[in-house]
């Protein structure tokens, strides 16, 4: 019988699996890769033969759907004893398991002094490793990896073809005689190979600034004592930093994990997860003025044996890159970033993959970047066709539907460079030539004109023959969450920073009810005006002044002259109604920050004071039609007596209730039973946990992320469904 498996089964010792089961079962065949598929032909029963291959899979494998048919005489087969035969191309299609986290067989052996790699630094097996980044092709053999240029050694190869080895056909097998080095490398260049990893670690402990070339690219390094001087160094003054501790005992010290943090923390995927922050100074230097910190366990062998060197309990590890640029790759570029010292390898990264950045709420997922570990993976489709989604402008990742299916790239970034444009157009690219998508029949783009990424959406329809699709920000929000949630329409709450509108106004405070196809706002917040447009984005004291203008005034921010031509600005600077941006307008009111120095400062910074809020009865919703008045209520806000957090959340409550009511009333008139929340401001706990009770209060159920990032990084997604919907269906 010849058995057809589609899923992650290659990479994953899924052919080895097939190979010792069958054996133990004293079957006949062979077992083959087929690029997208694993082919399995044998001479017994089919069905015990897939029950019992249920229950043997390897930790990595996943089958998502199992065919047989017939096959080649059972004659034939037993000629054959059972082999694992060459792999070959096959048809199109996915199937790379991510980057996983080093195993405990494989540490155990490194850290052992009597094993072969001991402290060797690309110790991995089947159940562990790079893969995404190190792949450039499939079927997912040695020569279509980075490890292609290393022979194995007589050692490697035993247990290369041993079909009871852990490394049996292995495609990233090593060892210290035949696989790839670390080195050492100062300022100028030149290389030291004697203990690398030690000696580095002995200079971090000195002071130095580092970097660390890992999988899927290089990290910036330092011990916490010189958190100060990495600021100054890095002219990142505010931006929290990432932390990489030593185990769980000492993330103790550092942050107080939920047991779904702890479960994230530990998975396979190692992602950087934001938990509540332990108080203290040192806490308070690593992420100034918010109450989470960015924290992740090692999960490379090199990281593990930095770790070994060192006396310290926790380390900086922050993306290597020149500020706007993608995190660097190769030698050359690391050195132009002007650290003490630099720990290198020779193994080629293939794919550029940044740490995935993860948030508990509830049993729920929020992917801030959804990158390493975590890609490729796909989500299901209602239909069929093949597109491409290229994202917004900023938190970028593109999107290919393919077959019923939808997979989104690695994290890319802001597209505010050529460097950041051209990892999108090759990340995607990768994405088509792995599925062997050669023809496209939609591309979707923002409905923003000025964004760079609607150059690569145009240039690929005309490639195709076809027009790009123009979709508009929120609503690409709300089909990314429908697509997660297999939802054919919603009435979704979409808050962000902006998006551009169908009016032609900066959108970030919307109800809308959506389906695949189309979209109609039926709510939103009130327009504020944006004084020196993107100016105010940055010195929010402006937005602040703009909502005081409009019911009074009374802020006395600038200088008399300044603030009188801010005043005939009013009537006509761009608008917006974004609720992020009254966020940073209360969090400047409030004093909690008055200049944004990272995308979302002043709004991240004032969760902790929602978090802590005790009333939120001190600011009334008002609302006129379908529009909620955020002048009138913020100033309330100012005129109200009570703490920070009791103001500061009462305010929001407010602005959220409105919202809330309009999705309710949409639901109701429209007969959906699903009210979703998205956008970059969902990531907010309290702001998800408020919308989460007041639309259960209602009845209807509440529909967040898990799947898709909340912010920009789902617009591709939805580009992709809402693309294929106008032109395909």
């Amino acid at each position: 019988m010849r058995i057809t498996v589609r899923g992650v089964v290659q990479g994953v010792g899924f052919r080895p699996t097939v190979h010792r089961l069958a054996r133990s079962m004293g079957l006949h065949g062979y077992v083959q890769n087929n690029g997208s598929n694993v082919v399995i032909e044998i001479d017994g029963n089919a069905e015990e033969f897939i029950s019992r291959l249920r229950t043997a899979l390897p930790p990595l494998a996943r089958l998502d759907d199992i065919t047989v048919t017939e096959g080649l005489p059972e004659a034939k087969l037993r000629e054959m004893g059972f082999i694992i035969v060459p792999s070959q191309d096959g048809i199109g299609g996915m199937s790379i398991p991510n980057d996983t986290a080093v195993c405990p067989s494989c540490l155990k052996e490194m850290l052992d002094p009597s094993n072969r790699r001991y402290l060797y630094p690309f110790t991995n097996c089947t159940d562990c490793g790079a893969r995404f980044t190190v792949i450039d092709g499939i079927p997912y053999d040695r020569g279509k990896t980075s490890m292609r240029p290393y022979v194995l050694c007589p050692e490697c190869k035993k247990e290369y073809e041993d079909p009871d080895a852990r490394r049996f056909h292995h495609q990233t097998i090593a060892c210290p005689v035949c696989g790839p080095r670390y080195y050492l490398m100062d300022g100028d260049g030149r290389m030291d190979d004697d203990r690398p990893i030690e000696k580095f670690a002995m200079r971090l402990t000195e002071g130095s600034v580092g970097v660390a070339k890992s999988w899927g690219g290089m990290h910036l390094c330092c011990t916490l004592d010189r958190l100060e001087h990495m600021r100054q160094w890095y002219r990142r003054k505010q931006k929290p930093f990432a932390i990489m501790v030593r185990d769980l005992e000492a993330l103790k010290r550092y942050g107080i994990p939920s047991e779904h943090d702890l479960e994230l923390l530990t998975s396979s995927h190692r992602p950087i997860v934001l938990v509540d922050k332990v108080e203290n100074d040192l806490t308070d230097l690593i992420a100034p003025g918010l109450g989470n910190i960015g924290v992740f366990l090692p999960y490379t062998s090199m990281q593990h044996l930095l770790f070994h060197h060192l006396k310290q309990d926790a380390l900086v590890m922050t993306s290597a890159n020149v500020p706007g640029e993608p995190m660097v790759l190769h030698e050359s570029a690391a050195l132009t970033l002007g650290a003490d010292i630099y720990l290198m390898h020779d193994r080629e990264i293939i794919n550029r993959c940044d740490d995935s950045v993860v948030r508990s709420f509830g049993e729920r997922t929020y992917y801030l970047r959804k990158s390493r570990g975590h890609i490729p993976s796909h989500i299901e489709l209602p239909f069929k066709g093949t597109a491409v989604g290229v994202g917004a402008q900023e938190g970028l990742a593109g999107a290919l539907a393919y077959d019923g299916r939808l997979y989104a790239t690695q994290y890319i970034g802001d597209a505010t460079s050529p460097g950041v444009l051209e990892f999108l157009e090759s990340s995607i690219s990768y994405l088509r030539r792995l599925m062997r998508a050669e023809s496209l029949d939609a591309v979707g783009m923002d409905l923003h004109p000025g964004h760079t990424t609607r150059r690569l959406a145009k240039r690929l329809a005309e490639e195709n023959g076809i027009e790009a699709v123009e979709v508009q920000h929120h609503h690409a929000h709300a089909a990314a969450l429908m697509v997660e949630s297999n939802l054919s329409e919603i009435s979704a709450i979409t808050i962000d920073g902006t998006g551009y509108g169908d009016d032609g106004v900066a959108w970030g405070g919307e109800v809308l009810f959506a389906d695949m196809r189309e979209h109609r706002r039926a709510g939103h917040l009130r327009e504020m005006p944006l004084l020196g447009g993107e100016k105010a984005v940055y010195d929010v004291r402006r937005l602040a002044f703009a909502l005081a203008e409009m019911t009074g005034g009374g802020l006395d921010y600038f200088p008399d002259e300044e603030a009188e031509v801010f005043r005939k600005m009013m009537p006509r600077a761009g608008r917006c109604t974004s609720f992020g941006r009254v966020l940073d307008a209360i969090s400047c009111y409030l004093n909690v920050c008055q200049y944004r120095s990272y995308d979302g400062e002043p709004a991240m910074k004032l969760e902790r004071w929602l978090a802590s809020a005790k009333r939120l009865d001190l600011v009334p919703t008002v609302r006129k039609g379908d529009v909620i008045d955020t002048a009138e209520m913020f100033r309330t806000m100012m005129e109200a007596k009570g703490t920070v957090a009791d103001r500061a959340g009462s305010m929001t409550y407010a602005m959220l209730r409105g919202l809330v009511d309009i999705a309710i009333e949409t639901a109701e008139d429209e007969g959906v039973q699903h009210i979703g929340l998205t956008g970059g401001v969902s990531y907010n706990r309290p702001i998800s946990r408020w919308c989460q009770e007041m639309i259960g209060e209602s009845g209807m159920t509440f529909v967040a992320h898990d799947l898709t990032p909340n912010g920009d990084g789902c617009i591709s997604t939805g580009q992709c469904a809402v693309a294929l919907a106008r032109t395909v269906i």
